[in-house]
């Protein structure tokens, strides 16, 4: 397919957007010109993108004819670089599709992610620390901030719930796909008879929200200050800094205890409730999406089982695609890549068909 017709209307409109954001009262409207950014940076990087697929392609031609040059020596050094160009051509081309593709305006946003125990009792807060732990690693080798916002220590060492926020770059994007039930079958420490136990951890990937997305009317929260609770030391202990936060339109309740002031602690309160009604507010518009998109991706619902972690057999298994991993050990030390890599690639050749752009 030749996409020289996309690119040259990308082109026009990055100008356009230019000069719209050159005007002096561009950021007047604070929620346009957010959207408007986006857009921008993320024509910019398909331009980036499409430019070195030209220049590989140019340089894979150029190869492919030294490789039949009459002087052995200039021939056998241009085909030992070709298999190189191939592949380089190959994957940016296909990067190049991708980056055609109508962006969701969310993908480039940082996330929340809140981790609840589930089904197992004390043996789902365990893994749902492992879980916590497995994304601040995966965060870490990325290059990404991760904020602890708010937790619910088990007493046995895990967390009955815990809410982290990631910072940085297409964080959404990559993140999005462990929203659902995470299964684990393994033998607890607690058991005497070597029987496997199944427990559930439940996982919700959520974009950060923007005061602009949210508006929060203050008619519309009920704001209370609460004693902390649990582990955090003497002055979590000791102080009314807890803050809960109702939501009344919604019904939808927030609290947080570990920030050492009761200021903090609504900030993250209000930021999570944003979160939460944003959330809401997506998954409404996410109706849009085919049957089959959403089979691929998930619902993102809460119940959705998306995977299992079988520690007798080293095996993790993703559902929604039948990929498995034999890696446990490496997974839960950070490397869910291969997962994400895994799902996005099936995301996109589904949205691929969908629009007509595949070849």
């Amino acid at each position: 397919m030749d996409y020289g017709p996309l690119i040259d209307q990308r082109r026009a409109r990055l100008a356009e957007l230019e000069s719209l954001i050159a005007a002096p009262d561009f950021f007047n409207d604070a929620k346009a010109a957010s959207v408007l950014m986006r857009e921008h940076r993320g024509l910019q990087k398909l331009l980036e993108l499409w430019d070195d697929y030209q220049t590989t392609s140019r340089n894979l031609e150029e190869n492919r004819e030294l490789a039949k040059d009459a002087d052995p020596e200039i021939a056998e050094m241009a085909g030992e670089e070709l298999p190189a160009l191939e592949a380089r051509c190959e994957k940016l081309g296909q990067e190049v599709q991708y980056a055609l593709l109508p962006r969701d305006a969310t993908e480039e946003r940082d996330a929340l992610i809140e981790i609840r125990a589930g089904a197992g009792g004390d043996e789902a807060s365990l893994f749902a620390g492992e879980l916590m732990r497995m994304y601040q690693r995966y965060a870490e080798e990325r290059g990404w901030k991760c904020e602890h916002l708010e937790s619910s220590p088990s007493e046995v060492g895990g967390f009955k719930e815990v809410v982290l926020k990631v910072t940085g770059e297409e964080v959404f994007r990559n993140m999005k796909y462990e929203s659902g039930v995470h299964r684990v079958q393994r033998v607890p420490a607690t058991e005497t008879q070597g029987r496997i136990h199944t427990s559930t951890v439940t996982v919700a990937v959520l974009p950060e929200a923007e005061e602009v997305d949210i508006e929060l009317r203050p008619e519309d929260l009920n704001i209370q200050a609460t004693r902390s609770g649990g582990p955090g030391g003497q002055h979590v202990n000791t102080t009314d800094s807890a803050v809960q936060i109702t939501h009344l339109p919604s019904g939808i309740q927030v609290k947080c205890q570990d920030g050492r002031s009761q200021g903090q602690n609504k900030e993250k309160a209000l930021e999570i409730l944003r979160a939460k009604l944003f959330e809401a507010k997506q998954r409404e518009e996410n109706e849009k999406y085919s049957a089959q998109r959403r089979a691929l991706i998930g619902s993102g619902d809460r119940s959705e089982k998306i995977r299992t972690y079988n520690f007798p057999q080293s095996r993790v298994s993703d559902h929604r695609i039948n990929y498995t991993s034999h890696n446990i050990e490496g997974i839960l030390a950070g490397a869910i890549g291969e997962f994400t890599e895994q799902l996005q690639k099936a995301e996109m050749e589904q949205r691929l068909a969908d629009s007509g752009l595949s070849t």
